[in-house]
């Protein structure tokens, strides 16, 4: 009976969980720095890793959310970090500034205005188009205007965190066969559409492109806050 108990009270135990979800993503790491292969993203490794874990032990999500409820805390500084690379390439910054400016605003847009039509196109309905629209922001901002804009937000974080993975594993490789090769350029893209996923495969590959994909990513969300309401109330 006491081995049964002390089993319910590991499974349940934040102790495992975090353990579980750290070594999960160093696994990830490992794996990465051993094949360089696009899927082995250690977001990617950790996600399938802890979702089988879960389903095995028959934990709740809510349980698994509550035990790493720390990590979760701490993507907060972690993102406000990425202002320290972007202040040291601050000098290579100044004479891009117009045209970032004017492909993240476009960027933003087409975002929010595809992920409307696919939807549409599907068949689906407007409350489906409203959790699709901010998938290019990151999570917490995505959850908070699905939220908003009567939107699933549970939903709009799996569209954003899929959003985010796809662009880290393939978007580097789709840059490069389109001849795009300047690092400021890459990283604004994947930072643009795969936020903090993206950009940290980016600080990984070039600490320029890393730098200019955290921008991307703060500059995306603020942008998609403002465009997103607009296309609700006029497409929607």
């Amino acid at each position: 009976m006491r081995v049964e108990e002390t089993w319910d009270w590991l499974r349940t135990s934040p102790l495992l969980w975090l353990f579980v979800t750290v070594a999960a993503y160093e696994l990830g790491r490992w794996l990465r720095s051993r094949t360089q292969h696009p899927l082995a993203q250690p977001t990617l490794v950790a996600i399938v890793v802890c979702s089988i874990s879960i389903e095995l032990l028959r934990v709740p999500y809510a349980d698994y959310y509550s035990a790493t409820s720390l990590i979760t805390f701490l993507l907060g500084p972690a993102t406000v970090a990425l202002a320290v690379p972007l202040h040291r390439q601050y000098r290579r910054l100044k004479d891009f500034l117009l045209p970032m400016l004017t492909g993240l605003i476009v960027g933003a847009v087409v975002s929010v205005g595809s992920g409307i039509l696919v939807v549409k196109w599907l068949g689906g309905g407007d409350e489906l188009s409203r959790t699709m629209a901010p998938k290019a922001a990151t999570t917490p901002v995505s959850i908070a205007l699905a939220d908003r804009l009567g939107g699933i937000p549970e939903l709009a974080a799996v569209f954003a965190i899929i959003a985010g993975i796809l662009g880290a594993v393939a978007g580097p490789s789709a840059l490069r066969l389109i001849r795009i090769h300047d690092p400021r350029t890459q990283g604004l893209a994947i930072g643009a559409v795969s936020h903090g996923i993206g950009t940290a495969r980016m600080l990984h590959d070039d600490a320029l492109a890393g730098a200019f994909s955290g921008l991307a990513m703060c500059l995306t969300a603020v942008a998609t806050c403002l465009i997103v309401p607009l296309f609700a109330a006029v497409v929607l």
